[in-house]
């Protein structure tokens, strides 16, 4: 790919990571300093995930329907971009949560649509995708690490106005691909109900969805449970860092890992530090020291046990016309029907028990997903020879 078009998408998911690196670890953080309690800034993360549910399936059908898909992409920036700027008026009652709502509906549309834009364009040279998704984590990275220090010099208020220039560059971005090709077409795969039968694919789902739903108070709570034990805004955003820093690494040594290891046993030994990590949260959120390691653990929480679900998905799904279907299944049961009640676990444990309960919560989920996963390990490993 050249140097222009090469930029052209990793601009895209800078902005759009950039901007996800303000909502996801400080939006609770500004929820709460506007007066909210524990279930309002649950349903915040709860609509952000619900929007993970509805959106992309309905947003493709429509841009599969256009000649001009790029259109579309700009629109949903522009839109997403209004939604996020009605948080400068509405921050209270009802309306705060129709403007998240509709924020959560056109910003999670469009990533999809994108990551099909960026695969088309790389054609055969897929295996550059990495190099040009890392400017996301780039984004990521920055923000989060930096924006704890800033909210506690400029107010919690300055949030928004932060935020805001995240998404506008995404939108930005967007219109450097208004004129790109629609994608080929894909071809037809089987029946998602076909899908759904075979063997260990429900068994991976549900995995799935319980080390999302584990992950719940992290992603609604973590940094005001490192807040309510006393860790100002720089400490947070350096936690944040370390996690996302671990991340990126282990993204290039999981495939090492996973051949080495293979997914079952990978994912295993995930689902055992998750909990670990969790159980350090609840109790240890005083040290400083015990908050990095756990967050060391990301790279296994998160990274590697993507790797692991990806390869499982490969085993699973051995024809490349069934794999958007499946993907769109697993997106829909762990990122989706998982972070919804993830985050209404959160809230519901945070309040009536605060942050330890959350955690050893989370950490009772990931026990339970690895307790899925190794109940129907056997089983799961002879699928992909039933299938063939």
């Amino acid at each position: 790919m050249p140097t222009a078009e090469f930029r052209r998408y990793a601009l895209f998911y800078l902005g759009y990571y950039g901007a996800l690196g303000a909502y996801t670890p400080y939006i609770g953080r500004w929820v709460s300093a506007n007066g909210h309690g524990a279930y309002a800034v649950g349903a915040m993360l709860a609509l952000w995930y619900g929007g993970r549910i509805l959106a992309p399936p309905t947003w493709a059908r429509q841009v599969a329907r256009s000649s001009a898909p790029g259109h579309w992409l700009v629109a949903g920036c522009v839109i997403a971009l209004a939604m996020f700027a009605g948080f400068l008026q509405f921050d209270h009652g009802a309306m705060l949560f129709v403007v998240m709502g509709a924020f959560a509906l056109f910003f999670n549309a469009v990533m999809p649509q994108f990551e099909a834009m960026t695969l088309n364009a790389l054609g055969t040279r897929n295996h550059d995708y990495g190099k040009i998704r890392m400017w996301g984590s780039v984004g990521f990275l920055l923000v989060a690490a930096s924006y704890g220090w800033l909210l506690d010099r400029l107010g919690n208020d300055a949030f928004v106005w932060l935020t805001l220039p995240w998404v506008a560059l995404t939108a930005a971005a967007a219109w450097l691909h208004r004129a790109d090709p629609p994608s080929p077409a894909p071809e037809a795969g089987a029946p998602r109900e076909q899908l759904w039968r075979r063997p260990g694919v429900r068994a991976l789902l549900g995995t799935a969805m319980l080390m999302q739903l584990g992950f719940g108070p992290f992603y609604v709570f973590y940094t005001l449970q490192l807040q309510a034990h006393g860790h100002d805004g720089f400490a947070v955003g350096l936690l944040w860092a370390i996690g996302v820093l671990c991340e990126i690494v282990m993204f290039w040594q999981a495939p090492r890992l996973v051949q080495r290891f293979g997914a079952h046993r990978l994912m295993a030994a995930c689902l055992l530090a998750t909990a670990l990590r969790w159980i350090l949260v609840a109790f240890f959120a005083d040290s400083l020291a015990w908050m990095a390691v756990a967050q060391t653990g990301h790279a296994v929480s998160f990274a590697a046990f993507h790797a692991g679900c990806m390869r499982r998905m490969a085993e699973l799904f051995p024809a490349r016309r069934d794999m958007a279907s499946a993907q769109g299944m697993l997106y829909g049961f762990s990122g989706g029907i998982g972070g919804v009640l993830g985050a209404g676990m959160a809230a519901f444990f945070w309040q009536h028990g605060g942050g330890a309960a959350a955690f050893v919560a989370g950490a009772v989920c990931a026990l339970l997903s690895l307790a899925v996963h190794l109940g129907t390990q056997r089983r799961t490993s002879t699928a992909p020879a039933a299938e063939t």
